[in-house]
């Protein structure tokens, strides 16, 4: 298959967002819209990739293009908003000698990420037979998409925006979805051929479809359903695109073994990895970055990023597992436990309220309830070392820098400053005095009428 020049519309201004972020830079399931179109657009071999972006868009250019390692991403700015059909030529007219326009265009929108690259390749198919193919869905619910008008050959004749629309067209339930294939040969000379006499005066992309027609193209569409072509335009947008993705990948999820007591209840990230006979329980998030490998079972109200959790672990309730952990085999995390930056080895347990920061622990070592790792002094982070089969006391701090050796035994509510060696107990507390009728003279000294 000829590899493709891929064109992404990315300058909208996306005032209904009400955000100083630019509108394809919101995020679904963790990812940016528009990188989540880059990312389908991947999967189909293209030969260049073309953003076009407006001025706001300019000091994302390096976080976009750091997202997509060993793919070269062209930045083309339309300073001007003057439709859809501008922005494209914008596009073309920065091809040159280097970088050609290939046989075969796409032309999609950095604001519908739920398109998916099995629908663009059909499309690309159909451009072997035809000059020009348009991804259509039908909608009987009132809206303002622009119609494609069939006739009754099933020939794509033209597509006409609602606003320019009459009675007649408004009631046609195809309608269009903006993404286009199209012989990359004859895009510029239908884009010249477009004008801005509309309603809107602007220069509409869809106008091509009637231009090819007049000049005896070929032009047809193919049809899908229309969450995978949704536009986000506003919040309320941004949440229902969401709650279609976290559907598909819990879906995606259950499909490949992993047991969700409660699906509705659980969030995922794009790129979470979970492997089968992993049983989540409800109100659990998953955050980027996250595997999980097999007969792992994370409690209910546990939030996760970050992480690599490996087999038979058991996680919370009410657990918080922050980046750049490792949990290693059969490692018991408990109720209100945060765990940052930390690897946590095989059989080892912090069951209860506690703060693990930027340290290790070694196997088989249990930290008791309370035990807090003191990683920061108010400008510089330091590392805890645990070793193997050290048992921690409740209520302990470890001061960091600190190592704490295999075998060594911490005395619950110790503040540890000091390294610890092998085998070493160790017992930082105040000595304890018990004073003979103290408790009476307590109360005596609050309440002395209660005791006349």
């Amino acid at each position: 298959m000829v590899n493709p020049t891929i064109i992404i519309l990315s300058a909208g201004k996306g005032t209904r967002m009400k955000s100083d972020l630019p509108k394809v830079m919101h995020k679904i399931a963790g990812r940016e819209m528009l990188n989540m179109v880059i990312d389908e657009a991947k999967k189909i071999n293209p030969a260049n990739i073309s953003i076009v972006i407006s001025d706001e868009m300019l000091n994302y250019q390096h976080k976009i293009s750091s997202t997509h390692k060993n793919l070269v991403l062209d930045f083309v700015t339309q300073n001007e908003r003057k439709g859809t059909a501008h922005a494209v030529s914008c596009a073309i007219e920065s091809f040159n000698s280097s970088k050609k326009l290939a046989k075969k265009v796409l032309i999609l929108y950095g604001d519908t990420p739920l398109i998916n690259h099995q629908t663009l390749h059909k499309m690309l198919e159909k451009l072997n037979n035809f000059s020009l193919c348009i991804l259509g869905f039908e909608d009987e619910n009132p809206n303002s998409y622009g119609r494609l008008v069939i006739d009754e050959n099933n020939h794509l004749n033209k597509i006409v925006e609602f606003k320019d629309a009459n009675e007649i067209e408004r009631k046609i339930a195809l309608c269009n979805s903006g993404v286009i294939a199209v012989d990359g040969e004859i895009l510029p000379k239908l884009l010249a051929q477009v004008d801005n006499k509309n309603s809107a005066q602007e220069f509409y992309l869809t106008d091509i479809v009637g231009i090819a027609n007049q000049i005896g193209l070929k032009c047809t569409f193919i049809k899908t359903n229309n969450h995978e072509v949704l536009g986000v335009n506003s919040r309320s947008e941004l949440a229902m695109v969401e709650k279609i993705k976290q559907k598909q990948i819990r879906y995606k999820m259950m499909e490949s073994g992993v047991t969700l007591v409660s699906p509705k209840t659980v969030f995922f990230s794009f790129d979470t990895e979970i492997s089968n006979d992993v049983i989540i329980h409800p109100n659990v998030v998953f955050g980027v970055g996250v595997v999980i490998e097999k007969n792992v079972e994370i409690k209910s109200f546990c939030h996760i990023e970050g992480a690599h959790i490996k087999s038979h672990c058991c996680v919370g309730p009410f657990a918080r597992i922050r980046p750049n952990t490792t949990l290693n085999e059969n490692v018991n995390i408990g109720n209100f436990v945060e765990i940052k930056k930390s690897e946590i080895g095989e059989n080892s347990k912090i069951n209860h309220l506690s703060y693990i920061g930027d340290t290790i622990i070694g196997t088989k070592s249990n930290i008791g309830a309370g035990t807090i790792t003191c990683n920061y002094d108010g400008f510089n982070k330091y590392q805890t070392k645990i070793g193997d089969n050290v048992f921690i006391g409740s209520n302990s701090a470890l001061v960091a820098p600190l190592s704490i050796q295999d075998g060594a035994i911490i005395g619950a509510g110790s503040i540890i400053t000091k390294d610890v060696e092998s085998n070493e107990l160790a017992v930082s507390r105040s000595p304890q005095k018990n004073i003979n009728q103290g408790a009476i003279k307590f109360r005596n000294s609050k309440n002395p009428k209660d005791h006349e």
